[in-house]
């Protein structure tokens, strides 16, 4: 009766440490789970803007391929970068790459016109046939969402930064996530910007 009793208890015993052991293990990968949920960074596909046309622009139709976003002004001593923008769109916009162009005035005024005014400064200057979206603040108590992921770490994962001055590129790849950020003054034709599009 004794042996019975002792089996009987040491049973009971495995049986409550190995549920106690279930229960912290489903506790734990709940926690991961969790954890790995809160950490998961965004992506520039959730955003939808409007161009300088003022039709919708969706990001995730741009799934797949690399995106170099840049703001720019066209009053700027850098203004004259729109060409070499628009040679390498050219170039490449069948392999996979795309530019998206955000007008702003943000530095030195140097962006003072409305939407449409933009636009036919772009065309008539510098042909640019690359997406120009709707005029926006890059930084500031009103910078637009797609700059807030592009400058905060705790949204695009990678690093924190500020927009220098116009024509700042981020560089966004296939997944949509950002990967490189290079200031104003690397021209568009830098192989920092043209061999990260060709490389696979």
């Amino acid at each position: 009766m004794k042996r019975l009793l002792t089996l009987s208890c040491g049973l009971m015993l495995l049986w409550s440490c190995q549920n106690n052991a279930q229960t912290k293990s489903v506790a734990a990968t709940t926690k991961n789970t969790t954890m790995n949920a809160e950490t998961k960074t965004e992506t520039i596909y959730q955003f939808k803007v409007t161009d300088l046309y003022g039709k919708q622009f969706d990001f995730s139709s741009l799934k797949g391929k690399k995106i170099l976003v840049v703001n720019t002004a066209s009053e700027c001593g850098l203004t004259p970068q729109y060409k070499d923008l628009e040679a390498i769109y050219e170039k490449y916009q069948d392999k996979n790459f795309v530019i998206v162009g955000f007008p702003a005035n943000n530095f030195g005024a140097q962006e003072p016109g409305n939407d449409s005014q933009i636009a036919q400064f772009c065309k008539m200057n510098y042909g640019v046939t690359f997406p120009m979206m709707s005029k926006i603040s890059v930084k500031g108590e009103d910078k637009h969402d797609v700059y807030k992921f592009l400058t905060e770490k705790s949204r695009n994962g990678l690093q924190d930064s500020e927009v220098e001055w116009n024509f700042q590129k981020y560089l966004i790849n296939e997944k949509g996530e950002l990967e490189k950020v290079l200031s104003p003054r690397v021209l568009p034709t830098d192989e920092a910007i043209v061999g990260w599009i060709n490389a696979k």
